[in-house]
């Protein structure tokens, strides 16, 4: 796997690590409370499913859904860095970096790294889905850059409709 396919990779893993508590029928669920349910989730995406994994992703989510509504410092997510490094290793074919980091800390360094890496090349793109009864996040790929929902066809068009009502009822 080539260094943008493992990137694109992490970006997505990332985007469902704080897509986790979305909002289905007027209420908040939380996909990976019930412990079963959060190992497989784990496991589905490449992770050991261990209970350590998921109290760490678990606090992860939390962690990073609150940097991305800017209700806390970045800094605060230099913890799942610890004990990490990034060894490079020459095939025949090209330079490869390794992650070293403890299996059950793996994918959480995984979303902080995806996490800075788009933070640093598309900055203000990863964001809260503007629709204020939604809890899903978007990542803005968009050249204008103003995407503002997580979803045109959800949150995009009941805004919209929304904000169509308002202007009728004025009238």
């Amino acid at each position: 796997m080539n260094t943008e396919e493992a990137r694109a990779i992490d970006e997505a893993l990332l985007i469902d690590l704080l897509n986790t508590t979305p909002v289905v029928d007027e209420r908040a669920i939380d996909l990976l409370a019930d412990d079963a349910d959060g190992r497989d989730w784990l496991s589905a995406r490449g992770g050991t499913g261990s209970a350590e994994e998921l109290r760490v992703c678990r606090d992860l989510r939390d962690d990073i859904q609150r940097v991305v509504r800017s209700e806390a410092s970045p800094s605060s997510l230099s913890r799942y860095l610890r004990d990490l490094s990034r060894v490079p290793v020459l095939t025949d074919d090209a330079l490869h970096w390794v992650l070293r980091v403890a299996e059950d800390r793996r994918l959480a360094a995984r979303v902080v790294l995806a996490w800075a890496g788009i933070r640093e090349s598309l900055p203000g793109a990863l964001r809260p889905c503007a629709n204020d009864e939604c809890r899903l996040f978007l990542l803005d790929r968009s050249r204008a850059g103003t995407a503002r929902w997580c979803s045109m066809a959800t949150c995009g068009n009941k805004m919209k409709a929304r904000r169509h009502r308002a202007r009728a009822a004025g009238d």
